[in-house]
């Protein structure tokens, strides 16, 4: 998986404290759905939001919801309310959540989570599979079913299999 790993650094450096959850966690968790994003659940408030805003330095992040995918405004960094924030990156598609469906916010998410490897020394929280699973028929939209399905599977033969 090489896509959000440059993401996942640049959040690491910076302090960020995060959950990666929706298609990556499905991927890590053994999906061969491919997912084109980094969705990310974290605390988008106080010093957390100023390692997050300190992390796009450099990397020019835009609002991908707008169809003229205005470059992130200053303003925003001033936002005290911010739910989620879509962003397209010279490194990629990020997608920070303040909650996720099903689950709720930050804490919640992060307490369903667990510390994992993602590769060339790059460790982060991923949400447990049980939560993504919870999270993705929650949410309902027709990617979510897809990957909804795999993961029951994949879930089926974790506990079928001998450990």
């Amino acid at each position: 998986m090489e896509f959000p790993l440059p993401l996942l650094k640049r959040l690491n450096d910076a302090g960020v404290e995060y959950v990666v959850v929706g298609g990556v966690a499905a991927v890590m968790h053994g999906s061969a759905l491919v997912t084109k994003d980094l969705d990310v659940c974290a605390p988008l408030q106080g010093a957390n939001l100023e390692r997050l805003w300190s992390c796009l330095d450099g990397i020019h992040p835009k609002l991908r919801m707008r169809p003229d995918h205005m470059a992130l405004p200053e303003h925003v960094k001033n936002l005290t309310n911010l739910k989620n924030l879509y962003l397209l990156t010279d490194l990629g598609i990020l997608d920070l959540l303040g909650d996720v469906t099903g689950l709720g916010d930050y804490s919640q998410v992060l307490a369903q989570s667990t510390r994992e490897d993602f590769g060339e020394g790059i460790v982060s929280r991923l949400l447990s599979l049980d939560a993504l699973i919870e999270a993705k028929r929650a949410a309902g939209r027709p990617k979510d079913l897809r990957h909804l399905h795999e993961l029951e599977v994949i879930r089926r033969n974790r506990k079928n299999s001998p450990q």
